[in-house]
C-alpha cells in the first residue's frame, strides 16, 4: 500500500480547522471525530514503537526514545512513555490492537486491556500462565464489552475478570496498594500548611465519606445564610465559601471533633459498604459500594469493627419494602442504591448520596413503590424527567 503523505494529512486537517465551528457539531460527527482520534492514537503508538526500535533518536545524543520525544515533541514524560509502552504491546494483544486501529475502542480502553493482559502488577507475561491463558481465551469478549459499555463499568468488568484470572496476584497487588498509603502535611515558609494524601480504597472511602458529610452540612449552612441575606435562593457563586474552602473547613472540623472525643468513647463503625455477588459465596468477587473492585483479603483489617448488612437479590432482582409508600425508603431505597450505584440516566454518573428514588411509572399514575418500578436519579435528571427547570448554577 502506498505510504500516506503527511503533508496531505496536514492539508486535510487545515481544511477541517478552517470550516465553521458548527460543521462537525452534530452527534454523528462528534462520534466520528472521536473514532478518528482513537485511530490516530493507534498510528502514533505504532510509529513511536518503530521509532524506538530504529535507534534513530540516539544520533541526537538522547539517552532514550522517551527523552527525544519529550524534547523534540514537547511532551510530558508520562505521555511520551505511554506512547512507547502502548506501541510495544500492540502485537501482544492482537484483538485489542485491531479494535484500537479501527477506532471501535479508544486509547483509554486499550490501555486497560493491555494492563489486564499483564496480570496484577507486572509486565506482559508476568501474570503467569493462568493469566495469559485466560486473556487469550477471553480477549475477544472483553473487547466487545469495551466497545459497548461506558468506561467506568467496563473498568469494573476488567477488574472482576482479573480477580478470577489471577486470585493470588490480585491479593498481592491490593496488599501492595495498601502499603503505599501515606499522608503529607507540612508548614511552608509562608505559614500555610501544604499536604497530600494517598489512601487505599477502603481507608479513602472512610475518610471521603465523612469529609463529604461534613462538607454537605457546611454547604447547607452557607445556603441558608445566603438565602436569609438575599431573600431568595442564591446562586452558587453567592455563597460565602467556595467548595474548596468548605472541604478545608470540614477537615479542620473533623480534627476538632476527634480531639474532643473522650478516649473511652465508643468508636464508630467503619463508614464503607462492600457489595458481593452470588459468586462471592463460592468465590472471591467483591467491591466497594460505588467504588473499585477489591480482593477479599483487603477487608480483613476492618472486619473486627464492622457491622454487616445483607441484601439478597432474588432471581427477579428484587428486594421489596413498603409497596404503596409514596417515597422510596428503608430496604427498598437501599436496594436501589446497591443495584444502580449511580444516577440511572444514560449521561450521568452522580453518586448515590446525590440521587433520589424515582418512580418509572409515576406514583400518580398508579406506579408501585417497589424496586421493579424504581430507579436512582440525581436531582437534575429527576427535575428534567418531570418537566421542571433545572436550577441555574
Amino acid at each position: 500500500m502506498e505510504l500516506v503523505d503527511l503533508d496531505d494529512v496536514h492539508r486535510f486537517l487545515d481544511h477541517m480547522a478552517e470550516r465553521d465551528s458548527f460543521a462537525y457539531s452534530d452527534k454523528e460527527s462528534i462520534m466520528a471525530i472521536e473514532r478518528l482520534l482513537g485511530r490516530f492514537e493507534y498510528v502514533v503508538a505504532e510509529a513511536a514503537a518503530a521509532f524506538e526500535a530504529s535507534g534513530e533518536w540516539a544520533s541526537d545524543g538522547a539517552k532514550t526514545a522517551a527523552a527525544w520525544l519529550m524534547t523534540r515533541c514537547h511532551l510530558p514524560a508520562s505521555v511520551a512513555k505511554a506512547q512507547l509502552r502502548r506501541g510495544k504491546v500492540l502485537t501482544t494483544v492482537a484483538v485489542s490492537a485491531q479494535a484500537f486501529s479501527e477506532g471501535s475502542i479508544g486509547v483509554a480502553q486499550f490501555d486497560l486491556l493491555a494492563k489486564a493482559a499483564k496480570g496484577p502488577g507486572g509486565a506482559i507475561g508476568a501474570g503467569g500462565p493462568a493469566t495469559e491463558a485466560a486473556f487469550s481465551r477471553d480477549e475477544a469478549l472483553l473487547v466487545t464489552h469495551a466497545q459497548e459499555m461506558k468506561f467506568a463499568p467496563f473498568a469494573s468488568v476488567l477488574a472482576y475478570w482479573g480477580q478470577l484470572a489471577d486470585p493470588d496476584g490480585a491479593d498481592a497487588s491490593d496488599m501492595a496498594r495498601l502499603a503505599r498509603r501515606d499522608v503529607y502535611l507540612r508548614e511552608s515558609i509562608s505559614g500555610m500548611f501544604l499536604g497530600q494524601m494517598n489512601l487505599d480504597p477502603v481507608s479513602g472511602t472512610i475518610v471521603a465519606t465523612e469529609l463529604g458529610r461534613r462538607e454537605q452540612v457546611l454547604f447547607e449552612a452557607d445556603w441558608k445564610k445566603a438565602s436569609d441575606e438575599l431573600g431568595r435562593e442564591p446562586k452558587l457563586h453567592e455563597l460565602c465559601r467556595t467548595p474548596a474552602q468548605r472541604r478545608a473547613d470540614a477537615l479542620v472540623e473533623m480534627a476538632v471533633r476527634s480531639a474532643s472525643t473522650p478516649a473511652d468513647a465508643r468508636r464508630p463503625e467503619p463508614l464503607f459498604s462492600i457489595l458481593v455477588g452470588y459468586e462471592t459465596l463460592h468465590g472471591r468477587i467483591c467491591r466497594l459500594e460505588g467504588g473499585p473492585v477489591l480482593s477479599p483479603g483487603t477487608l480483613l483489617p476492618h472486619l473486627d469493627g464492622a457491622s454487616f448488612e445483607r441484601l439478597v437479590f432474588g432471581l427477579d432482582n428484587r428486594v421489596e419494602c413498603s409497596v404503596r409508600s409514596r417515597f422510596f425508603s428503608g430496604a427498598t431505597r437501599r436496594a436501589l442504591e446497591v443495584r444502580d450505584q449511580i444516577c440511572s440516566h444514560e449521561f450521568c454518573e452522580e453518586p448515590v448520596p446525590r440521587c433520589q428514588g424515582d418512580h418509572i411509572i409515576t406514583f400518580a399514575d398508579g406506579g408501585p413503590t417497589d424496586q421493579g418500578n424504581g430507579r436512582l436519579l440525581c436531582g437534575f435528571h429527576n427535575r428534567l424527567r418531570n418537566g421542571r427547570e433545572p436550577p441555574d448554577g
